[in-house]
């Protein structure tokens, strides 16, 4: 076969005249040596001629001979001789030999011929040596429309049309030939033409369409047809898929770009990379031509050695769904996008090379920020939460400085406008209106802690200080530190179900489409590596993202999993894992909410007075997810073909966001909510801290005596307690086992785990007290509120101020007016009685006098 090859391309571009004409002495010389090697060799024939039928004819006549040698052996072995089938076998393969050798040899013959048939120019464009022509339309003719060709050659590699000095050649691997039957006609497809055949009658289109179908086979099987071209099956039609490497020439967004990778009907299709000569490189998945599914796109800056670089979801060649792209070494933006702009949920962080860090977390609409957003200038320690429109703070929103001092106001172009209100950092609060620098002017009320009101006109200073005239009330009483807890910026002028929707739409989407698979990653998301080492590579999809492949965050078998964990073990369990899987749907809107509540509450807007704000925040997203995981199971569900779960009622649906969800979330956000509860209580939790101090000063005996803690409920001798805890005694630690129990109400962030923490911890000191009196004893509220005073004194607990407001606000309302809320009272009552300035001077309140046993 390679001699065969070799041979034939000799012969087309006339390789043994040419040698023969250079050395024309040598070769008289050994016309004598060749005559002796041909049989019936003229001598007047050249010595091309004699060179051509020397390198040829004993090939020719070995491979006969042994074709003659099988065909007398068969004929002599019998019909059922071991070895009869093996030499049917290879007489018919020596016979195809026979026959490939004399369709090579004609295709070479026919194609040195066609080369005298052409100009100069297109001979030089076309001649190669490996090419074989396969059609001429002088021999059979056609026409093509919408191109006007003079003459169309098919070549085995190429199609070609020929318009005087001009001519048209595709690549066969590039040519499809559409299976639509018109009449005389057949069309073939390229990526950037598509024009018709047509013959004078029906033979000569089934000559041209299967020769031409013939030749895209072979192309793209990448070698000649052995025993025999065209032999066998004859394909009905071209393969539909293949990959190739295609040059655009037409003007418009593909021009002098390179395609390399898989293609359908003329269209890029599937996996591929496209580069342009400018240095832009786009590697991803192609639908009939356009981007489509996930790709990276590096687009070069006028910069050296910098790319902006865009590792996406691509929906018909725009940028749709989640994608992360970074600006050079300036910004790097992560988040949703719409026909190629920002759109949806996103953050905007500027790298820290960037000459004005910020960041920018919220909702965008047409590549601009607009909706709820939050943004962080850490150069001049803001932070803005609030609303925006074209990218400008517009509508109600909230400013916290690094110093303590926050705004909230009506906002209009970037500026405060109006009327608004200024909290400082010891409480103080001012109402009335701003210039749009935030400085003080015109009439305003400022309320100071200590309960002195300042009401008049505000303007600024001779000096650049304030200046005001107005009315000093000092007549009225300090507020309660309970009332200056309530100045709360930002509650009702946010609405909580509205404020995170760009996150929650997607997912919605998602789920209203029945979750498909295909649209799993453009929800989730993806880790990607960065732009340089990426184009260090360039390798296709060099990228290290998760692929919702796995076997482990297939949708199929998180949807299956869902419908066997129903009932309220399993149920938990399963969400507990769903929400730690940064793969599952549940797990990655966890982390996404996650990420908003740090970039609002973290840092700079780690401020007492939203405190409010973030806790109703935390109950939002509790109930949102719930809502998903229910939205998860109608689908889930859909797909078995069973019939959904009947609605929840209100009731129904907070017991188990309480009871289920919020328990397994609120980790992800104990960090930041509970900095906020500690700022929020910190003067409280100080002076508790003074009372902790004061009483560690007591011995014992003392501090019950002094609690008035009734003597005949005192350990005053040895007691064990249990086998697996010390002695509680006088000279050691009263109530050790109730101490210790106490503690771990920190080592805890669920509200339930908390009080089920403070339930031991009474029955802790209700089984010290029954084995001091020798029986089973119902502490009344009287005996059993200074004995847990004395108790939490010995504990210890840091900012305990914080843990009880962090409870009641987050308690299953289910335990409303029960036995937890009770102990939760009474553990409130010790803190505030803890907080007195001097102890020795305050006793019990006498209103602690009902002697009912709990």
């Amino acid at each position: 076969m390679e001699y065969i090859e070799s041979y034939t391309s000799c012969m087309v571009v006339q390789a043994f005249q040419k040698a023969a004409k250079r050395r024309s002495g040598y070769w008289r010389v050994q016309r004598k040596v060749l005559r002796q090697l041909l049989w019936g060799m003229s001598s007047e024939g050249s010595v091309g001629t004699a060179l051509v039928e020397v390198l040829c004819q004993p090939l020719t006549y070995h491979v006969q001979q042994y074709v003659f040698l099988l065909l007398s052996l068969s004929d002599t072995i019998g019909e059922h001789h071991p070895t009869r089938e093996l030499v049917v076998h290879t007489t018919t393969l020596f016979g195809d030999l026979q026959s490939f050798m004399r369709q090579a040899l004609d295709q070479a013959v026919a194609t040195q011929a066609l080369w005298h048939t052409l100009s100069s120019r297109p001979r030089d464009v076309l001649c190669i040596p490996a090419r074989r022509l396969l059609q001429d339309s002088q021999d059979v003719p056609v026409t093509v429309t919408p191109l006007r060709a003079e003459r169309v050659l098919l070549f085995d590699d190429a199609l070609v049309l020929l318009q005087g000095h001009n001519v048209h050649t595709f690549d066969l691997k590039l040519v499809w030939v559409d299976p639509r039957q018109d009449g005389c006609t057949f069309h073939l497809l390229t990526p950037e033409e598509e024009f018709s055949f047509c013959s004078k009658d029906p033979q000569g289109k089934v000559v041209w369409q299967r020769k031409v179908t013939e030749a895209v086979c072979q192309v793209l099987r990448g070698k000649k047809d052995f025993p025999v071209l065209g032999a066998g099956l004859e394909p009905s039609e071209t393969p539909t898929c293949r990959c190739a490497a295609y040059t655009f020439r037409a003007e418009g967004r593909l021009c002098q770009a390179t395609y390399e990778g898989q293609w359908c009907r003329g269209r890029p299709h599937g996996k591929g990379a496209l580069k342009w000569p400018d240095g832009r490189n786009h590697v991803g998945n192609f639908c009939q031509g356009l981007e489509h599914g996930f790709g990276i796109r590096l687009v070069p800056r006028a910069s050296e050695d910098k790319f902006d670089c865009y590792k996406c979801h691509w929906w018909e060649g725009s940028m749709s769904g989640y994608g992360i792209c970074e600006n050079g070494t300036d910004e790097v933006y992560k988040g949703y996008f719409q026909a190629g702009l920002r759109h949806g949920f996103g953050v905007l962080e500027s790298t820290p090379q960037a000459p004005q860090p910020c960041k920018y977390t919220g909702h965008w609409e047409r590549g601009q920020r607009s909706g709820y957003g939050i943004e962080e200038d850490s150069d001049r320690g803001e932070r803005y939460i609030g609303m925006w429109q074209a990218d400008q703070r517009h509508g109600p929103g909230v400013m916290v400085t690094q110093a303590g001092v926050c705004y909230q106001g009506t906002f209009q172009a970037d500026k405060m406008v109006g009327p608004g209100i200024l909290l400082s950092e010891d409480d103080s609060l001012y109402e009335g209106t701003f210039t749009r620098d935030l400085t003080l002017v015109g009439k305003g009320k400022v309320t100071f802690p200590i309960g002195f009101t300042l009401e008049g006109s505000f303007g600024s200073g001779a000096g650049g200080g304030l200046h005001t005239q107005g009315v000093l009330d000092t007549a009225a009483l300090p507020p309660d530190p309970s009332s200056t807890r309530k100045r709360q910026l930002g509650l009702g002028v946010f609405p909580v179900e509205s404020r995170w929707q760009g996150i929650y739409g997607p997912f919605w989407a998602f789920v209203h489409a029945g979750c498909p698979g295909e649209l799993q990653e453009a929800l989730l998301g993806f880790h990607v590596q960065s732009s340089r080492a990426l184009r260090k590579s360039q390798e296709y999809l060099c990228c290290e993202r998760t692929h919702p492949e796995d076997s482990a965050c297939r949708m199929e078998d998180i949807l299956e999993e869902l419908l066997q964990h129903r009932e309220r073990e399993a149920l938990q369990q399963c969400l507990r894992k769903a929400l730690s899987n940064p793969l599952h749907p549940l797990g990655k809107l966890l982390r996404t909410l996650m990420l908003t509540f740090q970039a609002t509450y973290a840092g700079v807007g780690a401020n007492k007075h939203l405190q409010g704000l973030a806790q109703e925040e935390v109950k939002q997203h509790a109930r949102e997810l719930w809502a998903a995981y229910r939205g998860l199971l109608r689908v889930a569900l859909q797909r078995k073909g069973q019939a959904p779960e009947e609605d929840e009622d209100a009731e129904t649906r907070d017991l188990q966001v309480h009871g289920l969800v919020l328990p397994l979330m609120l980790p992800s956000f104990y960090s930041e909510l509970f900095t906020l509860y500690l700022l929020l209580h910190e003067r409280e939790d100080g002076l508790y801290s003074q009372g902790i101090a004061h009483l560690s000063l007591f011995p014992d005996t003392k501090l019950l005596e002094f609690l008035d803690v009734q003597k005949h409920l005192w350990p005053l001798k040895d007691l064990k307690l249990t086998t697996n805890q010390r002695c509680s005694l006088v000279r050691d630690n009263c109530f050790l086992s109730a101490t210790e129990c106490l503690q771990r109400i920190i080592t805890t962030v669920d509200p339930r785990e908390k009080l089920e923490v403070l339930e031991r911890t009474y029955g802790e000191i209700e089984a010290t007290v029954s084995r001091v009196l020798g029986q089973e004893h119902k502490l009344p509220m009287d005996d059993l509120l200074p004995l847990l005073i004395y108790v939490v004194s010995r504990a210890r607990i840091q900012h305990l101020g914080a843990e009880i407001h962090l409870i009641r606000d987050l308690m299953d309302p289910i335990h409303t007016g029960g036995l937890y809320d009770f102990l939760l009272t009474a553990l409130e009552s010790c803190y505030e009685h803890i907080q007195k300035e001097d102890m020795r001077l305050h006793r019990l309140p006498s209103r602690w006098n009902s002697r009912a046993p709990w």
